[in-house]
């Protein structure tokens, strides 16, 4: 690859990355509102019932997650948690119905789980609002 597309690029992955972020919360949250209130979507089964384990509370942490994630606070934290989640989701839910995830249903809950993942170490990118607190911070440690 030449050098200067190579710049380009890495010059552009604090941008993509917070773009990443924000999809990959986005469509957390919708899981999370589609378990909770059958909203944007109703998935069929329509909303799970109130505190009911562990859908309803997978549900909260989705959205909640998925609210933090996308708007990039405490997006590290965030994103291990959920992270955690889908884990738990594949482990308990798809993993017993085969062990490869085009078997068992559980490419989604694999390419969350891994997403997330990457925000741990990669964080909210330019465009989070950790980013944003970050600076703040610095400039009142200037002053």
């Amino acid at each position: 690859m030449p050098q200067s597309l190579e710049l380009r690029l890495n010059s552009l992955f604090p941008a993509v990355l917070s773009l990443f972020r924000v999809v990959l919360g986005l469509l957390f949250l919708v899981h999370g509102g589609a378990k909770l209130l059958a909203w944007p979507v109703d998935t069929g089964n329509g909303p799970v019932p109130f505190g009911a384990w562990p859908a309803w509370w997978a549900g909260v942490i989705e959205v909640v997650a998925g609210l933090l994630i996308m708007t990039g606070l405490f997006t590290r934290i965030a994103a291990f948690i959920a992270s955690g989640t889908m884990a738990v989701a594949y482990f308990w839910r798809h993993q017993p119905d085969g062990l490869h995830p085009l078997q068992n249903g559980g490419e989604t809950p694999v390419l969350f789980c891994f997403g997330f993942f990457l925000l741990v170490f990669a964080g909210g990118g330019a465009y989070a609002l950790d980013t944003v607190l970050a600076g703040r911070r610095r400039t009142a440690a200037t002053r």
